[in-house]
């Protein structure tokens, strides 16, 4: 892969000076010396990383080993063999006893309301983490154990995480929004032995029982014959009963006397009452690099999520520098990622990146709109926030809400900007850098998946000219191409398939008991390279512009959901005989769901149904993936083998007549049909 020789000076928009001065890669010509070591190079210049952290044993022989061609054999790679160290160990107390860090603020927490806060240091956090880690183990939960935790943005989501590395455990993090049925079937394929959960939350004026959904989830676990012996309960909204919480639970951050917690005595456990014998010193479990670290569950094409699974030393490295590079992280830094620790960018950038380079970062329970449009600017000026980072659909909803909720507020602290999650649009993009930033703050356009671990392709904020839309180049030992369907290489200016032809260090190892689906999903299709499932355009200066899914997968407010599976939790309904999902074009969310559905015989289709469908696929998956519309398919656009025509379906969702060839349709009336019904449902 060809980096050009100097970056294009017009039509794109530089950094400042003043930012130039103190940066990491202070230039594109630095940039283009640090890419062709990583990448010639690569045991020297991870080498060299390397030596910031603290390491047990030492690694032997090659930094990255792998194969990525399935032709030849099993896929694997393997960074640092022999190694050995722990990753809770580097983030707290190295940070803390070799840089001294112990008094620096790791975590500003925001509450859902304004004035709920909270700070803590990482001295607090470490004493906290251990505490919590000696529940853990006096639970039975022991090195290699999977747990898995389901709670909202608050600081012991934090500290469940972390408590779970030092020990060597393996988290898997189920984000807050997901269904009961979700939870269930992630425990299930992880084969999780624990529960860690909360009470509730809110989500603006919304109340969520998570304790509940909890509940229903372990029930459904019993019912497929895997119980779960153990739950821990973190207090967060109610006012229980002493004797049912236990007489160390502290106040609630906010009473809610309407929440009522189902408690079994035989299952659930206090997380107040637990800790508070529990010893705040515990020596960290010493793990192997190629350990696992956690499975993070992302949408599969299939249907069935995907566990993808990281592992200790590459991880860490590559979310270490990324965060450090990226959002060229300087001491005094404030930093604020907007995500859920749900997702993949709050594993990577809220927790593991940050804490890696004792960043202070602002920890965000609630929702950007509210009490008002203006709550994310507050913030930023409350805490003199310097890095912001945050998804494209944020950005636009606030766009409609005009300037002036933005200039209430002076924002004079900010000195990057980043978005993550999606393509972001050029007139966002613009808006967010005149408006927000006041045109001195750079842009990072990051372009990464869960598999990946961390950016992979992102400007680097004082040496990368940007341009509105484009994640720009490469970031260091990561090798793009973009493929035809006939898998050659393209060069120069083309659009195609977006691949990586060698490994980087934070890249997923494997989906969790399943290595035939990781090899399958990402490399059966070009032998030789890692699949992105992302098509991907390289104009004539060398910028890769994100051009969308390839596969069937649809990128909703950031957030990756198969089409399968929607279509899955649709057809469960007794009434639906067939169901089809496909994306249509959103001004706010990027994307949305929009379904058809065949009914059985004998069903009529009306506003009563259209109601339960949605709610059958929220309490399926999760609220994210509630559909914008139904639609009534009397039949749907196959070919004469039964494949239905998915390219036919978007044209009629957006209401496109220009269809192109349709001439392997088995049944071309089916279209006018279709046409016809979509003027009825009035979209």
């Amino acid at each position: 892969m060809m980096i050009p020789d100097k970056a294009p000076k017009e039509n794109v928009f530089h950094s400042s000076d003043g930012l130039k001065k103190e940066a990491h890669i202070s230039s594109f010509e630095k940039y283009k010396e640090l890419y062709v070591k990583s990448i010639e190079n690569p045991d020297e210049f991870w080498g060299d990383i390397a030596k910031d952290f603290f390491w047990k044993t030492k690694h032997t022989g090659q930094f990255l080993s792998y194969n990525f061609d399935v032709t030849k054999g099993e896929i694997f790679v393997k960074c640092m063999e022999g190694a050995s160290t722990n990753i809770c160990y580097n983030l707290l107390d190295h940070n803390i006893h070799e840089k001294k860090l112990g008094e620096k603020v790791a975590f500003f927490w925001e509450g859902n309301d304004p004035g709920d806060e909270l700070t803590v240091t990482y001295r607090e956090l470490l004493q906290k983490v251990c505490q919590f880690a000696n529940v853990l183990k006096s639970q039975g939960v022991k090195k290699g154990d999977r747990v898995s935790i389901y709670m909202p943005m608050v600081v012991e989501l934090v500290v469940a995480m972390l408590a779970c590395i030092r020990i060597g455990a393996v988290h898997s993090i189920v984000f807050a929004g997901f269904s009961a049925e979700s939870l269930c079937e992630r425990i299930l394929d992880s084969q999780c032995t624990l529960l860690i959960t909360a009470d509730g939350f809110y989500r603006g004026d919304k109340l969520i029982n998570l304790k509940l959904l909890a509940d229903e989830a372990l029930q459904k676990c019993r019912d497929k014959g895997f119980p779960v012996e153990k739950c821990i309960m973190l207090k967060h909204l109610s006012k229980e009963p002493e004797e049912i919480l236990g007489s160390q639970s502290p106040p609630a951050k906010r009473s809610c006397p309407d929440l009522q917690v189902p408690w079994n005595p035989d299952v659930d456990l206090c997380w107040h009452t637990l800790i508070s014998g529990a010893s705040d010193e515990c020596e960290p479990e010493w793990c192997g690099s190629e350990d696992p670290l956690f499975i993070l569950y992302t949408s599969g094409s299939t249907g069935k999520p995907k566990g993808v699974l990281h592992t200790v030393s590459g991880y860490m490295l590559y979310t270490a520098t990324t965060f450090k590079l990226v959002f060229d992280h300087q001491p005094d830094d404030v930093y604020w990622c907007t995500a859920d620790i749900g997702w993949i960018t709050g594993h990577s950038y809220i927790t593991y990146g940050p804490l890696a380079n004792g960043a202070t970062s602002v920890l965000f329970e609630g929702l950007p709109t509210y009490p008002d449009v203006s709550r994310m600017w507050e913030i930023v000026d409350k805490y003199h926030v310097t890095k912001f980072y945050t998804a494209p659909t944020a950005i636009r909803m606030l766009m409609k809400h005009g300037n002036e909720p933005v200039h209430k507020y002076k924002r004079e602290s900010l000195k990057i900007l980043g978005t993550v999650g999606e393509p972001i649009n050029p007139e966002a993009w613009l808006w967010y850098y005149n408006v927000v930033g006041e045109q001195r703050c750079p842009i990072v356009d990051t372009f990464w998946q869960t598999e990946t671990g961390g950016h992979v392709l992102t400007p680097l904020p004082a040496a990368t000219p940007m341009k509105p839309g484009s994640a720009t180049f490469p970031f260091f030992g990561v090798v793009p191409a973009i493929l035809n369907e006939s898998g050659e290489e393209l060069e120069g200016p083309n659009e195609g398939y977006l691949v990586f032809k060698q490994p980087w260090p934070g890249v997923m190892r494997t989906v969790y008991r399943n290595h035939q689906r990781f090899e399958t999903t990402y490399f059966k299709k070009f032998p030789g390279y890692y699949v992105t499932g992302d098509g991907c355009r390289r104009d004539k200066d060398g910028y890769y512009w994100i051009t969308g899914r390839i596969d069937d997968m649809l990128n909703v407010s950031g957030h990756l959901l198969s089409t399968a599976e929607v279509e899955s939790a649709l057809v469960e309904h007794e009434a639906v005989s067939e169901a089809a999902v496909v994306s249509r074009p959103h001004p706010v969310k990027g994307e949305s769901l929009y379904c058809f559905v065949t009914l059985i015989d004998g069903v009529s289709y009306n506003r009563e149904l259209e109601g339960e469908l949605k709610k059958q696929v929220r309490e399926k998956i999760g609220a994210i993936a509630t559909p914008d519309h139904i639609q009534n398919a009397p039949g749907l656009p196959k070919t004469r083998s039964g494949k239905i025509m998915r390219r036919v379906l978007r044209k009629i969702a957006c209401g496109d007549k220009d269809l192109g060839d349709i001439s392997t349709l088995a049944d071309s009336s089916v279209v006018d049909q279709l046409f016809q019904n979509r003027c009825c449902a009035g979209v």
